[in-house]
């Protein structure tokens, strides 16, 4: 019987070694990843108040400034991002969604670069009602957040 306690207390090591080895490497597989790879969420206050540097890769999000839409030349865009505390102008060079419009919940992917964020994609709401959680999170501890039914919701 002791040889039979002694192969499953092996047994059992081995899968132990095995299991933190995989650990290892998963967490050695995430130190050696780009910066890039990790993309934060900012609303506009936070990006007005700790500037992130111009080669940092990010996302904000927020609502479309009442009167901010400009169509530029071709398919640029210009248009300003709030979440009732700051406004943050934002240049995008594409096709917006069908359902961006002032007054709505966006979230951008970009860089902020000379007081401007520079958005290489915008995703908006999918419909009426929908909103990112980030940016209801972001709304309400603003206050300024208004829940679908119009009732204002703080925190």
């Amino acid at each position: 019987m002791s040889g039979l306690k002694s192969l499953k207390k092996r047994r059992r090591v081995q899968i132990i070694a095995l299991s933190g080895a995989c650990v290892a490497a998963v967490l050695a597989i995430l130190w050696f990843l780009p910066d890039e790879s990790f993309q934060f969420f900012r609303s506009p206050s936070e990006v007005v108040a700790a500037p992130p540097p111009p080669n940092e890769l990010f996302r904000i999000g927020g609502l479309v400034a009442e009167g901010s839409i400009e169509r530029g030349v071709g398919e640029e865009v210009r248009f300003s991002v709030t979440d009732g505390g700051a406004v943050v102008p934002v240049t995008f060079e594409g096709i917006l969604p069908d359902l961006f419009a002032e007054g709505q919940g966006m979230v951008g992917q970009g860089r902020y670069v000379d007081g401007t964020f520079q958005a290489v994609e915008i995703l908006a709401k999918h419909d009426e009602t929908y909103m990112p959680q980030e940016v209801i999170d972001a709304l309400k501890e603003q206050g300024t957040y208004v829940a679908p039914d119009g009732e204002v919701v703080t925190n």
